[in-house]
């Protein structure tokens, strides 16, 4: 397919000169922060605590409890977010989720578990949803048409790297506070801190300056509206098959990153021993592999905007499907921490790049007034498909976490999610080129910047 010439080419300075832009990421960036210091005290908790069993059950139970009652969420932030203002959610959501946190922590530091803790997790998880939601729905109104590849190569990934240095600083932190109770409730509460700021830069948005384009008043929501919404919604992604492709390659691709977050827990937890002075076994080895992934994610925001402009996101998608199927059987085979570590990379890099070109493919063929809804639907998928891996993991994994056979599935899945994406955007491109979020049909290959 010809590229169309590009006279200019968007940069990311570009980008951080638009004010609006710098302050919508500066917005994510703490309030995702803010979430890897609060999971970091959660998974300290519940899945490091000495006093508590973790084999591959237990841990997918608290999986499941958590993330699919906040995936029922979804349905709702999704049409309130094309009703409200997304400037009023992000205010009112991370001033919520500091609130919530202050509770969390005083049920830590009082011992106390079970159906409590997991109803006061989820609380603010649930509200996590909006946030995340009304961030991607907004973010087109931040920067123009030709920058939205960079402008999500760039937020997402600085997010979630936010996200992994705030639960980096966490484990950090509890070699001063200890590892018991007290430790965790204080980093839990600590958590409030960053949500608080990611509410007073949001607030110097105007009140309709993110959207939704046709702002309503009407803020009761019925069931029936949250039905009408997701049909709405899944129905309008149907009708622009590289959003549904998008979709269910991200689907795909969260089972087996659901499989391998499993096995990586299990093998830290009850796998494996320390591997010389570098490579410790416990929360800090998997620190080590959260920070690894999170180097993967920042080098995926460098290369893929490039990679986008040569190939088109279909074929660097593919290419990506590719490399992580081989890539996860190379390094995960020897099943010793400093190859788990250099596979956290890989599926580091694999994941925040395919997040981009999904991202930006929902936001160029998506209309405005449906964004939020579409976006609602991901997210949904997101964690159900995510639970669904960590479900079926916890039946066939032993508690080691060692398992060739699942690692060979997970692998050969990869390659095989390659082949038939590669084939499906391949007639779909031809027969229906990608169009811009302000409706205008284009190729997908036309108009993409560098970083």
């Amino acid at each position: 397919m010809e590229q169309a010439p590009i006279t200019e080419r968007p940069t990311v300075r570009h980008l951080l000169h638009r004010r609006d832009f710098l302050r919508l990421l500066l917005t994510r960036l703490a309030s995702q922060f803010g979430d890897g210091v609060f999971q970091a005290a959660v998974a300290g908790t519940v899945l490091f605590n000495p006093q508590q069993a973790a084999d591959p059950i237990d841990v997918a139970a608290g999986f499941a409890v958590l993330l699919l009652p906040y995936s029922l969420v979804g349905p709702f932030a999704g049409v309130w977010l094309d009703r409200w203002s997304r400037r009023q959610v992000l205010m009112l959501a991370n001033t919520v989720r500091a609130v919530l946190v202050a509770g969390v922590a005083a049920l830590v530091l009082a011992g106390v578990q079970g159906s409590a803790f997991y109803v006061a997790g989820l609380a603010v998880f649930s509200v996590n949803r909006f946030v995340l939601s009304a961030l991607s729905a907004g973010l087109p109104h931040t920067t123009d048409e030709e920058s939205l590849v960079s402008a999500n190569a760039l937020s997402t990934t600085s997010g979630a790297v936010a996200a992994v240095v705030g639960g980096g600083s966490a484990i950090a932190a509890t070699a001063l506070l200890g590892s018991g109770p007290g430790g965790y409730a204080t980093l839990a509460l600590a958590s409030a801190v960053p949500y608080l700021v990611a509410a007073g830069i949001v607030s110097g948005f105007d009140r309709r300056y993110l959207g939704p384009d046709h702002l309503t008043r009407v803020a009761r929501v019925s069931p029936r509206d949250i039905l009408r919404g997701m049909v709405a919604g899944a129905r309008h992604t149907v009708q622009h098959p590289p959003a549904a492709a998008a979709l269910a390659v991200m689907s795909v691709h969260r089972l087996f990153y659901g499989l391998l977050t499993l096995m990586t827990l299990l093998l830290y937890r009850n796998g494996f021993e320390s591997f010389g002075p570098f490579f410790p076994a416990g929360l800090t080895g998997l620190g080590e592999v959260l920070a690894a992934g999170a180097v993967g994610t920042f080098l995926a925001a460098a290369v893929t905007p490039s990679m986008v402009r040569r190939l088109g996101k279909p074929r660097w998608i593919t290419l990506l499907l590719m490399a992580g199927g081989v890539g996860q059987l190379a390094l995960g085979l020897p099943f010793i921490p400093p190859t788990i570590v250099a596979a956290g990379f890989a599926l580091g890099f694999m994941a925040q790049a395919i997040k981009i070109c999904v991202d930006t493919t929902l936001q160029e063929t998506v209309e405005d007034d449906f964004r939020g809804r579409v976006f609602s639907v991901y997210d949904t998928l997101f964690n159900v498909t995510f639970v669904v891996a960590l479900l079926v993991g916890a039946v066939a994994l032993p508690p080691s976490g060692i398992s060739y056979l699942m690692l060979f599935t997970v692998g050969g899945g990869y390659l095989l999610t390659a082949l038939l994406f590669a084939r499906w955007t391949g007639v779909r491109e031809r027969r229906f080129p990608a169009a811009s979020h302000s409706g205008q049909r284009r190729t997908a290959e036309s108009s993409l910047p560098q970083a």
